[in-house]
């Protein structure tokens, strides 16, 4: 998430339960409103935090210690049962966690690049495009040129930082985003509870800690970076997650996909608090665009 950038971006493609169940209005639902918006604010300055750490550890160091620290708090914390899957069920877990670790080095490479904001926007239009294509409704070509006429004016805005690279980055780890969503369905449906995720995270963890070590070496063992990277894997992961597996229970799961769709504002938020990135006025379009457009495709889908 954001982001990884996150498990945040799990839950709702691993819990279909809520769709079947009918929420009426009230606290509840408002209750996993607040919900949902804290694992999405909590997620977005993790990753905002994540990128102070890049002048000390580079972006594949924040990765590694990022991932590392995740996988340790899921694997403690949900101990999965590793006896009794198939050989289909590891490949699908292997590529699982290719995609999870995939997606988040290469949205920190992004956003080592280009702004907070900015790398989100482009991001989201690969879980956004996969949306469209599984709705295969004439109305989500129309959300989807939204969405690109957003990032095309995010690309005129002026961005100082706005390079080639850093779009590249971020559109393929867009790309491995919508990967991520449909084997992280797959996995929920083969694996019991949250072990398909932990596994998957473990796999991630093995791939991403050679490449921090080779990157930062030393560095990551010091006890203030061990420790940013401790509270960014709480904020990224942890926090986010178990937020929105409490909102899960409160709200439809379409109301929960539109609350993501939030993703791009709440990063360029987070962004310009933490990292001292500001707006222009096209710029804020651009992103509202996004937004608009990724919770019209959202709700288009689920009709």
């Amino acid at each position: 998430m954001n982001g990884m950038t996150s498990m945040a971006r799990t839950s709702s493609a691993a819990t279909p339960a809520p769709v079947l169940v009918r929420h009426a209005p009230g606290r509840g639902s408002l209750g996993g409103v607040g919900l949902m918006l804290a694992g999405s604010v909590s997620v977005q300055f993790g990753s905002a935090c994540a990128a102070l750490l890049f002048p000390r550890t580079g972006a594949a160091g924040a990765v590694a210690l990022r991932v590392t620290f995740a996988a340790v708090l899921l694997l403690v914390a949900t101990r999965p049962r590793l006896r009794g899957h198939s050989r289909a069920d590891w490949a699908l877990a292997g590529g699982f966690g290719l995609a999870l670790g995939g997606m988040n080095l290469l949205f920190y490479q992004a956003i080592d690049r280009i702004p907070l904001g900015a790398a989100v926007t482009v991001e989201v239009l690969g879980p956004l495009l996969l949306s469209v294509a599984a709705s295969r409704r004439a109305a989500g070509l129309l959300w989807a040129g939204l969405a690109l006429a957003g990032v095309f004016l995010l690309g005129g805005g002026g961005f100082d930082r706005l390079n080639v690279a850093g779009v590249a980055f971020a559109l393929a780890a867009g790309a491995l985003w919508a990967a991520y969503i449909v084997l992280n369905a797959r996995a929920g449906a083969r694996f019991p509870r949250l072990d398909g995720l932990a596994i998957a995270m473990a796999v991630a963890a093995l791939v991403s800690l050679p490449l921090g070590l080779g990157a930062a070496g030393g560095t990551l063992l010091e006890p203030a970076v061990l420790g940013l990277g401790l509270a960014i894997a709480v904020l990224s992961s942890a926090v986010p997650y178990t937020l929105e597996l409490l909102a899960l229970r409160r709200l439809p799961a379409a109301t929960f996909a539109v609350l993501t769709s939030l993703a791009p504002a709440l990063a360029a938020v987070a962004g310009y608090l933490v990292l001292g990135q500001g707006l222009s006025l096209p710029q804020c379009a651009a992103i509202a665009l996004v937004v608009t457009a990724s919770a019209g495709a959202v709700r288009t889908g689920n009709r």
